[in-house]
């Protein structure tokens, strides 16, 4: 069987690919080889050569990629911390990005040592934020919520392998996380809410393998990316008990806004944005500080406390005696 050189077959895959536009040609083409061979890729090194069937194989995954189908589709898998989900057509795929607001999240875990957490992951999609806390965190009693169907299928699928593997089950919800009355149950029981809602601006311009691959549905939230987001904020609130915390992924454009809606509602405090790696707004975090009638009357106290610095000093009560005393005076 005829064997040729890996070496050009990478250099042949990656001028294709960066010819089709793609932003790492070579990455993209030593992770389709390294797929293909069963290899990490930094092993590929030690694969001098391979047979007419691989070469085969990855001419025609190449020829995929550099349709700008997006890479995680043609390997089946998209990593979320340390464990590898299944994706396809019909659900968002897992960005890197969200490892940061998946490293918070465990940070923030860690501060609950000594009781199971009630984790809940809003617009889960494939699973990616739930099932990592599930497999980091085995003690957390975790729930899911997706809206779409297909995605929830997929998330379904995951959740299944990863109990297979030996992680903690998680429990899926399909619902709106805008509506009111999802999951009243877990009032102020949850201490720690995760999501990466749909927040991309309907006009926003999109690669190909987002936009033409990632359902809608999970991409985008009206003209300014926060039609999710904005009603979320109060089921948020209601969902987690005092010493609670939430973080939401968001889009670059609107950072200072989502930290706003959550610095609005008075039973948050310590609302902080956090960058991604290249230092663009990435995703709000917000303590659950106060309880409804605490953040009332705290700020009725305020406003009190306001007005009496802003109207001006009474003038002091007349002394009667110096009355007395001018009418004395001859």
């Amino acid at each position: 069987m005829t064997r040729q050189p890996l070496r050009l077959a990478l250099a042949e895959a990656t001028a294709q690919l960066e010819a089709a536009g793609v932003g790492s040609p070579r990455v993209d083409a030593e992770l389709i080889a390294a797929h293909l061979l069963g290899v990490e890729r930094t092993r590929l090194g030690l694969v001098p050569l391979v047979d007419a069937a691989v070469a085969q194989q990855l001419t025609e995954l190449v020829a995929q990629r550099a349709r700008r189908i997006p890479l995680q589709h043609l390997l089946g898998t998209a990593a979320m911390g340390n464990i590898d989900l299944e994706v396809g057509p019909g659900v968002f795929v897992p960005r890197p990005e969200t490892e940061l607001l998946l490293g918070w999240a465990l940070a923030f875990l860690e501060g609950t040592a000594g009781r199971p957490p009630v984790v809940l992951d809003l617009c889960t999609g494939s699973g990616a934020l739930a099932l990592a806390i599930a497999h980091a965190r085995p003690d957390a009693e975790v729930h899911a919520v997706e809206i779409d169907p297909s995605a929830l299928a997929w998330a379904r699928r995951n959740a299944a392998a990863r109990e297979q593997d030996g992680d903690t089950p998680i429990a899926l919800h399909q619902g709106d996380v805008t509506d009111r009355a999802l999951l009243s149950r877990l009032d102020g029981t949850v201490d720690l809410v995760v999501a990466n809602p749909p927040y991309v601006p309907e006009d926003a311009v999109l690669e190909p393998e987002v936009a033409d691959h990632d359902p809608h549905l999970a991409l985008f939230a009206g003209t300014d990316g926060l039609s999710v987001i904005k009603p979320m904020v109060s089921n948020v609130a209601r969902w987690l008990r005092i010493g609670g915390a939430v973080g939401v992924e968001h889009d670059d454009s609107n950072g200072a806004e989502v930290a706003a809606l959550f610095a609005g509602r008075r039973v948050f405090g310590d609302v902080v944005e956090h960058p991604d790696l290249a230092g663009r707004p990435r995703f709000v975090v917000a303590h659950r500080v106060a309880t409804e009638v605490e953040a009332e009357r705290i700020a009725a106290a305020k406003e009190r406390q306001e007005r009496r610095r802003s109207s001006p000093p009474e003038p002091p009560p007349e002394d009667p005696s110096e009355h007395r005393s001018e009418r004395m005076t001859p």
